[in-house]
């Protein structure tokens, strides 16, 4: 029987394919099968309990999600997700699956899942968000040593960055073979990047997506952070989507810009016909303010997550709203009539794609759905707000737990489970004695 599935790996010789799901983390899962055996199963089985892996490879008590037996699940390939892996050696394909139970409904814990739910709920109503991504990321030197602070890579001039080098297309030019190569692989890959900037971080980079379809975008930057990091050990450096890895540098964000089409006409509801504002642009810019902090685990998933929102540091501390205000949590660009969009700044780049963009998605939705009313815009800086976000991870899952609207959209299964994961990581985290705590207590207390 010819599929289109089989086709492409026919027709590109594919030896191999890498059957991949995300877990809660956002790290990738799976199994690698030869094609043939790949074609014949047409599905892949994994424990359910393979979901709830903490970053750390610890899981909570799975029993009340999964059962006492452990069972398998279903994973479905998506055929709309095939595509080369360009860095392997021999010729591998890669295919995202979607985790049914036996029955063909979704696994409730697989976060792809949740993002279809929620896109679902858009569709019901004749809705279609689009989303645009940006990924912020930093290149450093290899370091072996976990207790060693992270250090800028050399680049083709042999000399690390000293200052920091916002915008600048010599220091871009500086890491060119791994630039060149990394743009290979993202076309070969099919992950649709736009554009390359160097921020204002020593090494670090942004990469900007087209805009499009949630689950295609969340797919793509799945992907891009692997392909980024496969790139980056061919060129004899790192590459790291950590928060906060470097101290007196600033974090990495995943700014993700939204708005709603109608799914007919494709015309943006955030704007009425004589060009001006929606009552739905501001129900939703109102969404995302109450509940932004609520939902914070999914956009701040571990304890490093929070050293990056600090102020003065390119990162909001609040979730107030402002017209090309970067001081803001929420900001809104620039633009014409059709392109009127939204910018959540709050999401760190260590977060889960999917989650992100259900999250993100799920507040305004609420927003919409509940019309609520937006604060008044801020017009100067606002860094000087506070205590508007989760300062720390155990207030952010406290929060989602507390959040009832959220658990209804996102679901309950899924909200208790994800909380479980990162208390347990909270709980191992919590067990480290720091070099600050060796440094300043040992001998002084």
């Amino acid at each position: 029987m010819h599929t289109p599935m089989s086709e492409f790996l026919k027709t590109n010789n594919i030896h191999e394919v890498e059957c991949v799901i995300s877990d809660m983390t956002g790290i990738a899962r799976g199994k690698i099968l030869p094609r043939d055996l790949f074609l014949n199963a047409g599905e892949m089985r994994l424990p359910k309990s393979v979901l709830l892996n903490t970053v750390n490879g610890e899981q909570p008590d799975n029993d009340p999600y999964v059962g006492p037996t452990d069972p398998d699940m279903i994973c479905v390939p998506d055929p709309a997700t095939l595509r080369i892996v360009p860095w392997a050696a021999e010729a591998v394909a890669l295919v995202i699956h979607d985790c049914q139970n036996f029955d063909g409904s979704a696994v409730e814990l697989s976060p792809r899942a949740v993002l279809r739910h929620v896109l679902t709920l858009f569709s019901e109503r004749g809705w279609k968000p689009v989303v645009a991504p940006e990924m912020e990321f930093y290149l450093v030197a290899r370091n072996s040593n976990p207790h060693e602070p992270l250090q800028p890579p050399l680049g083709r001039s042999g000399k690390s960055e000293s200052g920091r080098q916002s915008y600048s297309i010599d220091a871009v030019n500086d890491f060119d073979p791994f630039f060149l190569e990394l743009s290979s692989f993202c076309n070969a890959h099919q992950l649709g990047v736009e554009t390359l900037i160097h921020e204002a971080g020593a090494g670090q980079m942004e990469i900007n997506f087209s805009h499009g379809d949630p689950l295609e975008l969340a797919d793509r930057v799945f992907l891009f952070k692997r392909a980024v990091r496969e790139t980056a050990l061919r060129h004899g450096i790192f590459a790291t989507f950590m928060a906060k890895p470097m101290e007196q540098e600033p974090g990495s964000a995943m700014h993700i810009h939204q708005s709603v089409v109608t799914s007919d006409s494709g015309e943006n509801i955030f704007s009425t016909p004589d060009g001006t504002a929606s009552e739905l642009f501001f129900n939703y810019l109102a969404g995302l303010e109450k509940y932004i902090p609520q939902a914070m685990l999914m956009f701040a998933p571990y304890v490093n997550s929070y050293r990056r929102l600090s102020r003065f540091m390119s990162a909001p501390t609040n979730v107030r709203w402002g017209y090309d205000n970067r001081s803001c949590g929420i900001r809104i660009p620039n633009s014409d009539a059709a392109n009127r969009r939204i910018e959540n700044r709050v999401p760190g780049v260590d977060v889960n794609p999917y989650l992100a963009m259900a999250a993100t998605l799920a507040c305004g939705y609420l927003g919409m759905i509940n019309q609520l009313s937006p604060s008044e815009p801020t017009g100067g800086g606002a860094e000087h707000v506070d205590g508007e976000l989760p300062r720390n991870l155990e207030d952010a899952i406290f929060r989602m737990r507390a959040c009832q609207p959220l658990s209804d959209i996102l679901g309950k299964q899924f909200v208790k489970a994800f909380c479980e994961v990162k208390e347990l990581e909270f709980s191992t985290y919590s067990r480290v004695i720091s070099s600050w705590e060796r440094e300043h207590l040992m001998l002084l207390v």
